[in-house]
């Protein structure tokens, strides 16, 4: 889908009987316009019958982070303890709400359960997931909290010198809110969750959930120690290398020793397993089939999210029931199509920008 259809879908699943004339309005295009985008909604299948019945589709439930992130780049080689000239910019992050914005734009429909304050950073967050057409009816807005900020500050390479980040919200998607997710969750085709939730949250999605596949994303290795005593619930697991050798004890010499690594995981039941290597690629096992795909040698423009559009592009493949090798291929193309804009989220992602990287860059 293009991005005006995404943006007129995300409108159409608030109000499935809104006027052509309200829809362009509130799009700032023509009438005629909308009546062009609904009839292509409707030749695609997405859209059926009078009131925009729309089609029922697998879709996928990320439980997760929804930051404002707050980035600092300098114009130069970073000075420590030293005032930088340079850029501030602020845009919609975190990583459970990357990774679903991500996937909207990949063209899955997509359901985010996260916690935002009633706050000018929250509204933000929910009116871009809602554009990007991101069902938001389950996330939270408290009038009592502040929606959570990651700031961080990139060094020359515009890669991540430093971040703090204040995600004390997340904590109030506690397991009684959850279980009042329960039908949305259990009729969802895969869970994805984010290791920013609390030790509470993660025991209940992966104590009751496990008949779901289930992506995780361990986002550090602090945190990754949280979803340990669960590895058997988890279907899909990104780490990088640092947080695998974390979780299993076990420290390898070389690349060569990777397919150990990934044997440990398979034994605890986790059945895919992704190992983000850094410059040096992806390593991916499923315990019948292995290998690790270089990386891409592209000009970096920011860091931040590229990881988030990797998992949301394995998501994507598993919900088009692609084998791993290609849902691994086309993760890694998301990537290289995050890295390639200065915003978390390269409002370019879609299905046809990251075939159109597999295409020139990766065999």
């Amino acid at each position: 889908m293009t991005e005006r259809e995404h943006q007129i879908l995300a409108i159409l699943k608030q109000n499935p009987l809104i006027a052509q004339q309200d829809l362009a309005d509130r799009l700032g295009i023509s009438r005629s316009a909308v009546a062009g985008h609904i009839m292509n909604l409707t030749h695609k299948g997405i859209i059926r019958g009078k009131g925009y019945i729309l089609a029922e589709s697998r879709y996928a439930v990320v439980v997760g982070g929804a930051n404002m992130d707050i980035l600092g780049r300098p114009l130069d080689t970073l000075q420590v303890g030293d005032s930088n000239p340079g850029s501030v910019t602020c845009s919609p992050g975190g990583v459970g709400r990357n990774i679903a914005e991500n996937l909207a734009r990949l063209g899955s429909q997509t359901r985010l359960l996260s916690a935002v304050g009633k706050d000018t950073y929250g509204q933000a967050i929910i009116d871009q997931c809602q554009q990007a057409g991101i069902d938001m009816q389950a996330c939270l807005q408290l009038k009592d909290a502040s929606t959570s900020t990651y700031l961080s500050v990139l060094d020359g390479d515009s890669d991540m010198h430093v971040a703090i980040n204040d995600m004390a919200i997340l904590d109030r998607l506690s397991v009684e809110l959850l279980k009042a997710q329960e039908e949305m969750l259990r009729r969802a085709d895969l869970l994805i969750l984010d290791a920013n939730l609390s030790a509470p949250a993660l025991e209940y999605l992966l104590s009751n959930f496990s008949d779901r596949p289930i992506f995780v994303d361990t986002v550090s290795c602090a945190k990754a120690k949280k979803i340990q005593p669960f590895l058997s619930a988890i279907h899909t697991l990104k780490p990088n290398l640092k947080e695998a050798e974390q979780l299993s004890g076990i420290s390898i010499a070389n690349y060569g020793e990777l397919p150990k690594l990934g044997h440990w995981f398979h034994e605890q039941g986790v059945q895919r397993i992704f190992l983000s290597l850094g410059a040096d690629g992806v390593f991916y096992s499923d315990g019948q089939t292995q290998a690790l795909i270089p990386a891409v040698d592209v000009p970096m423009v920011n860091a931040n999210g590229a990881g988030d559009a990797f998992l949301a592009g394995l998501a994507h493949g598993w919900l088009q029931d692609w084998d791993i090798e290609q849902s691994t291929k086309f993760a890694m193309a998301a990537a290289v199509v995050a890295l390639s804009h200065l915003a978390t989220i390269n409002p370019n992602m879609s299905e046809m920008s990251v075939n159109r990287v597999i295409k020139e860059s990766i065999c």
